[in-house]
């Protein structure tokens, strides 16, 4: 298990619950582009050394870092961003899979979430295909399965 994954992974708070009660708190879309951006400013930080070629996510407009371990048969996550709003939909991709297990990572309805938020009907194609390649790059991981990472 990489350490600063775990410590990233651990400091990580939000959960898909909550992010659809905040998401919810909020009327009009300019308000819930604000309350996207807050939570992005949630992350933990990144630690630098994660920054690396293999960690990018290829499909994304903005430069996007995704890592994870398994401890157990926990998906532990770290990911980052050079983009604000990028940093947040990150937030809200984390939420839904960051120390579930095997399964309940691959059982979560991402596109129930994804509709429930409004997200993909909002932004701009190329932020869609940025967040679809994170989701793409967890799934993978997910079910090439904790033996494996």
């Amino acid at each position: 298990m990489n350490q600063a994954i775990a410590d990233f992974s651990n400091s990580f708070t939000l959960n898909d619950a909550s992010v659809l009660s905040l998401m919810d708190k909020e009327h009009g879309w300019q308000n819930k582009y604000r309350r996207i951006m807050l939570m992005g400013k949630e992350l933990p930080a990144f630690d630098e050394t994660l920054k690396r070629e293999e960690s990018q996510v290829a499909g994304c407009e903005s430069q996007v870092w995704l890592v994870a371990s398994w401890h157990q048969d926990q998906l532990l996550l770290a990911a980052s961003s050079d983009a604000k709003i990028v940093k947040g939909l990150i937030a809200i991709v984390l939420a839904a899979f960051n120390g579930k297990s095997h399964r309940q990572v691959l059982e979560f309805d991402m596109p129930s979430y994804l509709d429930q938020l409004g997200l993909m009907d909002q932004l701009s194609p190329s932020r869609g295909n940025g967040i679809k390649a994170i989701i793409n790059r967890i799934l993978l991981l997910a079910e090439q399965g904790p033996d494996r990472s």
